[in-house]
C-alpha cells in the first residue's frame, strides 16, 4: 500500500519561488476577491425584489 503523503507548502506548483509573505499576500487577496463576490451575489437577489 502507497502511504498519502502530502507536499510541504513550498513543494506545491502553484507556490514555486514564492516566499511565505508572497504567499500570504497572493492568499489574502484571493480571500478579499472571493469575499466581494459573495457580498455582491447577496446583494443581487434584495435589488431584484424592490
Amino acid at each position: 500500500m502507497k502511504k498519502n503523503i502530502k507536499k510541504s507548502a513550498a513543494e506545491q506548483d502553484s507556490n514555486k519561488g514564492l516566499s511565505l509573505e508572497q504567499r500570504k499576500a497572493r492568499d489574502a487577496e484571493r480571500m478579499r476577491e472571493k469575499q466581494l463576490k459573495k457580498q455582491q451575489d447577496q446583494e443581487k437577489p434584495k435589488e431584484a425584489a424592490r
